[in-house]
């Protein structure tokens, strides 16, 4: 067991700005094709990253772990991890969590982190997905496991950490920023601002392809079904289309006056 353990959730994301929608369910496609980590996650492996880098010098033993629910060519993501400093990883893969809103991934994501080896002392989520924009997943998480959440963290403060065991955390609010300071077991997510995530090293690449990546399933970590994916899902997309664009043009001609009367009529009937 570790003096000190960090969870990381991370999403693939496409690294295509084109997203191709199932015609049937009305969600995203997921083929892996093009995939990344979620920005906003990196963001957040880099926070967890600097402060294990923080924790080991104080002599703490500090472990990272990545976990993310997708397809399985999720994994080589995770295996990206490892090599930036991760740990170890978990992948929640099953076709019962395919089309799951966020209360159903948070469910399943929940199921996953329960069944590590050990209990975490720090959640830590981006603060949103580019692909979804909710930013609900960190919050959602954190009301699951019934533990302190901030958002929007953009720096983290770890130095009071071995004298009042909490963190202070700087994130941003309605007045602007403010400091707070949770006390573990806590939940937060990250912006940007708090780090861009480092490269990989030869030894952490060496060390990824030999890492075993747990890859489990619903059953595995006795995840109801009712509560996974579209079933488990109470918000649904019920319609998704692409907007029709006009790109037809008409010249206005005429006086000044004559123009503004043609333009102001031209106005009213798009209205």
């Amino acid at each position: 067991m570790s003096d000190f353990h960090m969870v990381v959730c991370v999403k693939a994301v496409s690294g295509s700005t084109e997203v191709k929608m199932d015609p049937k369910t009305n969600t995203i496609v997921r083929d892996g094709k093009q995939a990344v980590i979620n920005p906003f996650d990196a963001s957040a492996l880099e926070c967890a990253l600097a402060l294990k880098d923080d924790f080991i010098g104080f002599g703490m033993d500090v472990r990272v772990t990545v976990v993310s629910m997708g397809i399985p060519a999720t994994e080589s993501l995770l295996r990206d991890c490892i090599a930036r400093g991760a740990d170890d990883a978990l992948l929640l893969t099953d076709r019962a969590f395919a089309g799951a809103d966020t209360l159903a991934t948070t469910y399943a994501l929940k199921c996953g982190i329960e069944a590590l080896d050990e209990d975490f002392d720090l959640l830590i989520c981006g603060k949103m997905a580019v692909d979804g924009d909710t930013a609900q997943i960190g919050p959602e998480l954190a009301g699951a496991f019934e533990i302190p959440c901030v958002t929007d963290v953009s720096c983290v403060q770890s130095a009071g950490f071995t004298t009042c065991g909490s963190l202070a955390l700087i994130h941003g609010c309605d007045a602007g920023e403010e400091t707070v300071y949770l006390e573990m077991p806590c939940a937060m997510t990250t912006a940007k601002e708090i780090g861009q995530l480092r490269m990989p090293s030869i030894a952490g690449i060496r060390a990824a392809e030999e890492a075993d990546v747990r890859v489990v399933s619903a059953a595995d970590v006795n995840a109801d079904p009712a509560r996974c994916g579209l079933a488990g899902s109470p918000t649904q997309v019920v319609r998704s289309f692409v907007p029709d664009r006009d790109q037809t043009c008409e010249a206005v001609e005429g006086t000044v006056p004559e123009q503004a009367a043609k333009l102001a009529k031209i106005i009213e009937e798009m209205a």
